[in-house]
């Protein structure tokens, strides 16, 4: 994890009066396991919720008897302070036991700040809790650390081994579709057994863990007209020659950074209709790659890509009360959240910015078929991080 310190260098070590005057402080108390502002802010994992100050350029932690000692080796900020050790100073002070509200409080002003920036979902509670106790909290309305947004070399380093992570749990996948066994019912059997949409969703994530990742937990393996809803997670038998989408999103166990996969398949033979609406939905994904570039607009390229699926005969509308053709996002931000803050469709492309490229095709009666990918904006286009296959039968 070396290679992801100090990545907000100062200008000089000692900078100006002024420029630390200008810093904004700001102010976590979250877990970092899935509080992704947290962890990039500190590169620390811990379960359980600690506190984060950055106050004129100066980051430091309060954490517990429990990780504190861990917290000075791995966390990458200047100080660490105990939070007993206040908590029984301001107890000697004070001449009552303080609550954890108060001894944050006192944390804030020990380092010189009484006005703090919060994330949007920082705790109301804690917010109120704290005034009373002489900090004032004012939540960012925008990315708390807008940073984030693009992503150096290292972390797409980050990502496309995430992504390889991901790869692995989709190879495995193929590998048992591609070895079941089409009974005379349509049903898959693997390992002597029928093989479900848990069943295989389960091989996959023992792979995954294998790989070093940590598995999403609600994998999509998807046929038939379960397919036809874009987040079904599947259940139940397989079959052949349905349409399978199989979405894969594992975080690495290391880097704690995501990959974010999509294929669908057929177990068998695919009738042109299937095949149509596969193939058709690959042109779409590919029109939108052509497309990518800075300065491009994600609105204009959504609309573009929805308006090619409705000259193919596939128009987004409602039938019968159900959403048929492409009514989700073209791709969504990724990063240290499955789903970090970029949306696609509301983004002017920059160099750096991570995207991931979606289409999908949903057609009740038919099935659903969604083709995945993830891609990096560079200075001239994009470079596509993921690598893995695309194939209709397997």
């Amino acid at each position: 994890m070396a290679f992801f310190r100090k990545r907000q260098q100062l200008v000089t070590r000692h900078p100006p009066l002024v420029t630390l005057l200008l810093m904004p402080t700001r102010l976590i108390i979250s877990e970092s396991e899935r509080g992704a502002d947290m962890f990039y802010a500190t590169r620390f994992r811990a379960p359980d919720p600690f506190v984060y100050l950055e106050h004129r350029g100066k980051k430091s932690l309060l954490l517990s008897d429990l990780e504190i000692d861990r917290g000075r080796r791995e966390a990458q900020v200047d100080t660490v302070f105990s939070f007993s050790d206040l908590q029984n100073e301001l107890k000697l002070r004070l001449n009552h036991i303080p609550c954890s509200e108060e001894v944050i409080a006192a944390f804030v002003k020990q380092q010189g700040a009484r006005r703090v920036l919060v994330p949007r979902d920082f705790p109301l509670g804690m917010a109120c809790d704290l005034k009373k106790w002489g900090i004032t909290t004012t939540p960012v309305k925008a990315d708390f650390f807008a940073e984030r947004a693009i992503k150096t070399t290292q972390e797409v380093g980050a990502l496309k081994h995430a992504l390889k992570i991901t790869e692995v749990g989709m190879a495995r996948a193929h590998e048992i579709l591609k070895s079941s066994t089409i009974k005379k019912n349509l049903r898959l059997e693997w390992a002597r057994q029928p093989l479900t949409s848990e069943l295989l969703r389960c091989e996959i994530e023992i792979a995954i863990l294998r790989a070093g990742g940590i598995p999403a937990g609600d994998s999509i393996v998807a046929g038939g007209q379960q397919a036809c809803d874009p987040h079904e997670r599947g259940h139940g038998p397989l079959r052949a020659n349905e349409l399978i989408v199989i979405d894969l999103f594992p975080r690495d166990g290391k880097s704690g950074y995501y990959g974010d996969l999509t294929r669908t398949v057929v177990r068998g033979k695919a009738s042109s209709a299937q095949r149509h609406l596969w193939e058709t939905c690959l042109a779409g994904q590919e029109q939108v790659l052509k497309s990518l570039k800075p300065g491009a607009s994600g609105k204009k390229i959504h609309q573009a890509l929805q308006d090619f699926f409705t000259r193919e005969g596939y128009p987004t509308e409602q039938k019968k009360g159900r959403w048929s053709g492409f009514f989700h996002g073209t791709g969504h931000g990724l990063g240290l959240e499955i789903h970090d803050s970029l949306r696609f469709g509301k983004t002017i492309l920059k160099p750096g910015h991570v995207f991931t490229i979606e289409p999908g095709l949903y057609i009740p009666g038919l099935g659903g078929v969604r083709h995945e990918d993830v891609v990096v904006i560079t200075e001239k286009g994009y470079r596509l991080l993921s690598k893995f296959p695309k194939m209709l039968e397997v």
